[in-house]
Formats: C-alpha cells, sequence, structure tokens
C-alpha cells in the first residue's frame, strides 16, 4: 500500500492520532512494537500560524519514528494552509493529514474537526489551499467520520469529493460526530467508499479495532488497505505485535506477563525523561488504568487506586511489582487441572 510514493507495505496497521497521547515517545514505542506509520497529537493551524511554541512542540520529529504524519486542523483556508506550511518547513514529516473528524465540543463546536461535516463546502475549500500550499512536497491526507448524525452519513459521496480536492488517503472512522465514541463502529460504509469504483485512493479504517482478530476481519471482510488502531494502544502498545501476528500467520505466544509489564515500565521511565517525575507519572496513567493486563486480577480496585496516586516513579514500580505476583499466580492458578 502506498501513499503518494512512501510505500508503507501490505495490510499496514497505524497509530492513531490522539490529543495527549501521541507524543514523540509513545511513538516511538509504538513503531517499535510494529506500527508502520504513526501520527502525532493534533495540532490547531491556528496556534501554528502564531507561533505558540506549545503547538511548535509537537511538531517535534525524529528520523526514528518515521514514516510519520503531523495531523492538523483549522477552519479557514488561509490559515491552514499556511499551519501545513510551518509544518512541512519544521518537520518533514512523510505525510500532512487534515483532521475533520475530532467530535469533542471544544473543537467541532467551533467548526473545526468533525464540525466541518456540517460545512462540506468550506472543509473542501481547505483541502484544495492545502492540497495547492504542500502537495508539491508531502502527500497530504484526510481523516473524518461518516457524517455528523445518523440522518447525515454523507461519507460516501464526500470520499468522492475529497478525492478530487487531491489528498493521497482518505482514513475514515466508522462512526458520525454525534455518536461521539459511544455505540460500535459502524465499518459497513468504511467497506462501501472501498468498493466504489470511483475510488482510487487508499481507504484506512478507523474504529473499534480493539483485538487482532478485528484487524483481520477489517481486511478480509471490508478490504481495506489499512487500518487505524486508537484507543486500544492504552496500556497495550503490545497490540502491533499481536496484530501483525495474525496478519502474517506468526505464533503470538512470546508476549508473556513479564514482557508486558516491561514494556509498560519503560513507557514510564521514557515519560518521565521526556518531562519530569511528576508529570512524567500523570503522563502514563490512562495507560497504566486502561491497560489489559491488569485485568482478571481478583479484587484489583485498590491497588489500581495505589498505582494512579502513586507520585514519584519508586512508589508507582514497587506496586507494579507487586502486581507482577498477583498475575503470576493467577497465571499458576488457571495451569493447575
Amino acid at each position: 500500500m502506498k501513499i503518494g510514493s512512501l510505500d508503507l507495505g501490505t495490510r499496514p496497521v497505524f497509530l492513531a492520532p490522539m490529543e495527549d497521547v501521541t507524543d514523540i515517545g509513545f511513538r516511538l514505542l509504538c513503531r517499535r512494537m510494529g506500527a508502520a506509520m504513526v501520527y502525532s497529537e493534533f495540532v490547531a493551524a491556528d496556534a501554528l500560524v502564531r507561533l505558540v511554541n506549545k503547538s511548535l512542540q509537537k511538531l517535534e520529529v525524529c528520523d526514528e519514528e518515521r514514516p510519520v504524519a503531523i495531523q492538523i486542523y483549522g477552519k479557514e483556508p488561509g490559515p491552514v494552509a499556511d499551519a501545513a506550511r510551518i509544518v512541512v518547513e519544521q518537520a518533514h514529516p512523510d505525510v500532512l493529514d487534515l483532521n475533520f473528524g475530532c467530535p469533542v465540543k471544544r473543537v467541532a463546536g467551533k467548526g473545526a474537526g468533525a464540525g466541518m461535516l456540517q460545512n462540506v463546502p468550506k472543509m473542501l475549500e481547505i483541502t484544495r489551499a492545502v492540497v495547492d500550499a504542500v502537495g508539491a512536497e508531502v502527500p497530504v491526507t484526510v481523516k473524518t467520520r461518516l457524517g455528523w448524525d445518523h440522518e447525515h452519513k454523507i461519507i460516501v459521496p464526500l470520499a468522492e469529493q475529497l478525492q478530487d480536492c487531491g489528498i493521497s488517503a482518505l482514513t475514515i472512522h466508522g462512526r458520525t460526530r454525534s455518536q461521539m465514541y459511544t455505540g460500535e463502529a459502524d465499518w459497513t460504509l468504511i467497506g462501501e467508499v472501498k468498493r466504489n469504483p470511483r475510488m482510487t485512493i487508499p481507504i484506512i479504517g478507523n474504529g473499534d479495532i480493539t483485538s487482532a482478530e478485528r484487524a483481520v476481519e477489517a481486511f478480509e471482510r471490508y478490504g481495506v488497505d489499512a487500518i487505524m488502531v486508537g484507543r486500544a494502544t492504552f496500556g497495550r502498545p503490545w497490540i502491533f505485535k499481536e496484530i501483525t501476528a495474525a496478519l502474517t500467520d506468526s505464533p503470538r505466544g512470546a508476549f508473556g506477563i513479564d514482557w508486558q509489564l516491561d514494556i509498560l515500565k519503560e513507557q514510564v521511565l521514557t515519560s518521565v525523561a521526556r518531562l519530569d517525575e511528576r508529570r512524567g507519572i500523570w503522563h502514563t496513567r490512562r495507560h497504566l488504568a486502561a491497560s489489559p493486563l491488569f485485568k482478571g486480577i481478583p479484587d484489583f480496585r485498590q491497588t489500581r487506586i495505589r498505582m494512579l496516586q502513586a507520585d514519584t516513579v519508586e512508589e508507582l514500580f514497587e506496586i507494579m511489582e507487586y502486581t507482577r505476583g498477583l498475575l503470576h499466580q493467577l497465571e499458576a492458578s488457571a495451569q493447575q487441572p
């Protein structure tokens, strides 16, 4: 599968862009775990144009994480095109992605992100402006949703219109904006877009890829060119290894308890080194809270609370080592006849 001239291999799996999650440390970890391409946190075009330091910091990219996509969002063609030029000049991304899918109120409620699904002419105007501005230097792609709500699922004709603007690939999240992240992702319209004979660009499916089995189904049933994994990576960056193993019919037994726990500890240390001890621990708490590694441990609630309240790496790792013992006890009990 190619995006422009960028060859991403057969049935690639991408790390989705997620605010306050896909910083450079997490991107590097997911690339090592097998993600074929990783996406930055989304960056506000207006903030980039104003050279806001926090937004400029999101453009930090290193060679070890490539191929990497930088995602931006905005609601006016001029500022978004200007922001795209800044991204290309400073970060030299392998892909520049336009966010027309973020459903949160502070973005969509102001007409940006998924809010653009209520103003398709403006969405297309922005897309054309960005393609004209940087399309000769870097592939421009789009990420969006099925539509604004159940009564306005417009993705099939919209996909053709976006392609006609000159984008190099399209990512579709299988929910409407009104669904936010609730309910199940509907992949039927993603499949319909892929089967449309007018569509010639790669179609990337997103939404509820929570297991290797779901990943295989996405490729085999809906025919997408690539898939994107988001929230299922929380506390489980090794999901990319699990998916790759399933897609290649490779053994999946090597990802044991000790290895998984060590990966989570490595993630904590990476975050602490990039930020500081307090902020680094805080930044990884959502991963520890969501990790499926700890599911199944009886009466784990109080231990989880202690883990999430830890203020130092030493305290946090003591608790994590305690859970290692609990996990091994659970594993031994399950193996007894």
